[in-house]
């Protein structure tokens, strides 16, 4: 890549630890984050970037609370929606890329294949149409060097995610019923970091989708969390793990029932093989 000055926005987040462990020799990675560096400040997010003139911006911040977006839209639309525009336009100013994360809940989820790039979004929650005013954002800000990078069910260190939620719950209870009938694909953020990198090395700017390879519903991910978990010799206190319908367990915003991601164009531009989801999981445990 050469020498690169970064812009790492959300530097505190789950996916960003990943970004900056992962990141090439030669890249000088500057870290930006609540509360000194707000997103939704157009002025400030202008001024800020100009006066550092990166190369590369990567925005890993976002409003990822899929049921707290429902209860408080404004600040999802402010964090999730404008702020990727207000970096679309400091970065179209400075000439710099923009690496944007989003997300498979802007996918209705009605499909029974995984869904292409270019597939009609069509978002049930909160969450997922302020994701889509973001990219919309981005397009609108005639911003041409852009990498936006739709993931799913994201889990890795330093963050709360899915796998910690069970190891913690298989931990406390002996009996634990999981959603059977959501269907997607695990994405651990270690491969999601080495996946930005590898785009941010080719210049085929666009829409992509990334996540591990093969599919699963939730209750198939829990299990196998489970299965790791024993194999490491982890204390838990669950005897049963039960499959259970979406509709036995109400939340307030809608999930997609089946949002696997096409990765043919990510193929096909990195040349690079995706590792299957349970290998990831595998990977991970290695390392918590």
């Amino acid at each position: 890549m050469g020498d690169k000055k970064v812009a790492l926005i959300g530097a505190q987040g789950m996916l960003a630890s990943q970004v900056r462990a992962l990141a090439p020799v030669e890249v000088e990675i500057h870290c930006f984050d609540l509360p000194e560096f707000d997103l939704t400040d157009a002025a400030a997010v202008a001024t800020t970037l100009a006066s550092l003139q990166p190369q590369i911006i990567i925005n890993c911040a976002a409003f990822t609370n899929v049921d707290g977006c429902e209860s408080n839209a404004p600040l999802a639309f402010l964090v999730n929606g404008e702020g990727p525009g207000h970096l679309a336009a400091a970065a179209k100013k400075i000439g710099s890329t923009l690496v944007h994360i989003s997300t498979d809940y802007v996918f209705a989820g009605t499909k029974n294949e995984p869904y292409e790039v270019d597939d009609a979004p069509d978002p049930q929650s909160i969450y997922g149409q302020s994701k889509l005013a973001g990219e919309q954002a981005i397009l609108n800000s005639g911003l041409e060097h852009y990498f936006m990078v739709r993931t799913s069910w994201l889990y890795g260190p330093d963050g709360n995610n899915f796998v910690e939620t069970i190891l913690r719950l298989a931990g406390e209870r002996d009996d634990l019923g999981i959603v059977s009938d959501q269907v997607g694909s695990p994405t651990y953020t270690g491969d999601l970091a080495e996946a930005l990198w590898r785009l941010l090395a080719t210049d085929d700017y666009g829409v992509y989708h990334f996540s591990n390879h093969g599919e699963c519903s939730w209750y198939e991910f829990a299990r196998e969390i489970i299965a790791q978990a024993k194999l490491c010799g982890l204390p838990l206190k669950l005897k049963t793990l039960r499959p259970i319908r979406t509709e036995d367990y109400p939340l307030p915003a809608r999930r997609p029932a089946y949002s696997l991601l096409s990765k043919d164009r990510y193929l096909q531009v990195t040349g690079a093989s995706i590792p299957f989801w349970r290998d990831s999981l595998q990977r991970y445990f290695a390392i918590r």
